[in-house]
């Protein structure tokens, strides 16, 4: 149950401190797209996403998005930002993150996993040992996989309250 909490809980990326990540050696994000960058039915950046990435990859961050979704889906809206990706990652599974490890060129130990789902992106990062950071969806729209996951999320958010494993009630954001 543990590998299901992550470090850091955030309404959105905006809110994510980096500097305070950079201090903590923090190298590259890795970094989920569909409800955590953008909602999954906006094909394309926002402008104030556009900025965001613009400051953390100033800040001498390198960003790459690691998703579950198609191809198509990724490279539309990576390509145009000229950010790495890897599609069809099987998050939770390990080899899309140690594909991204060895392409982004750092240490787990030098990254952070971001993204809006516990039994993909933190789970799947908890497992390899990174610095874990769950945001709140960006939308209520979900895909048919992940809205069974989000009833699964439910369900755990409740047994580590219960368990007192989380300080917050994150299952009713």
């Amino acid at each position: 149950m543990k590998q299901m909490i992550p470090d850091l809980y955030v309404q959105s990326i905006y809110e994510i401190d980096f500097a305070a990540l950079k201090k903590r050696n923090i190298k590259a994000v890795i970094v989920d797209l569909d409800n955590t960058l953008v909602e999954s039915t906006r094909p394309d950046a926002t402008p104030e996403l556009v900025e965001w990435l613009k400051e953390v990859q100033q800040m001498g961050l390198k960003v790459m998005i690691v998703s579950n979704n198609t191809k198509t889906r990724v490279s539309q809206f990576a390509d145009p930002l000229g950010i790495p990706y890897i599609h069809a990652a099987k998050k939770p599974f390990s080899s899309a993150f140690r594909r991204a490890l060895k392409e982004l060129g750092v240490s787990k130990q030098e990254t952070v996993v971001i993204g809006d789902q516990l039994l993909t992106d933190v789970l799947g990062g908890n497992r390899m040992g990174f610095f874990t950071i769950l945001v709140v969806p960006v939308s209520e729209v979900d895909g048919f996989f992940t809205r069974i996951n989000r009833r699964v999320e439910r369900f755990v958010f409740r047994l580590l309250e219960k368990k007192g494993l989380i300080p917050w009630d994150i299952h009713k954001s």
